[in-house]
């Protein structure tokens, strides 16, 4: 009987050591970017039209301006966030600013 439960004792263990999959810390890292990305643009008022995990792409507008961002995982295992909003200076100056802002929090920076 004793043996018995060293036996599923053991099988156990090796189950929790080797039946969990990891995936790359740079994986993660671009999800949590992206969702706080996306986030933080709904925080800064701007109608998220399009939403692509895969390809990195999120667009939408806000008061007639088109806005991007890209979340880029880089060779070195970083990721790289990019805001581009076309006209902002003249209609909207605080808008990126206002998204990096979001995007900071959400991130818990």
């Amino acid at each position: 009987m004793q043996a018995n439960c060293k036996r599923i004792v053991m099988a156990l263990l090796a189950a929790g050591f080797f039946g969990c999959a990891t995936y790359p810390e740079s994986a993660s890292t671009a999800d949590r970017a992206f969702d706080a990305a996306q986030g933080a643009l709904e925080d800064v008022g701007v109608q998220v039209t399009t939403s692509d995990r895969p390809s990195g792409q999120i667009r939408g507008t806000r008061n007639g301006i088109p806005v991007a961002v890209s979340i880029v995982r880089l060779p070195d295992g970083r990721t790289r966030v990019q805001f581009d909003a076309k006209g902002t200076k003249a209609r909207e100056p605080e808008l990126p600013s206002r998204f990096l802002d979001a995007y900071e929090r959400r991130m818990n920076r």
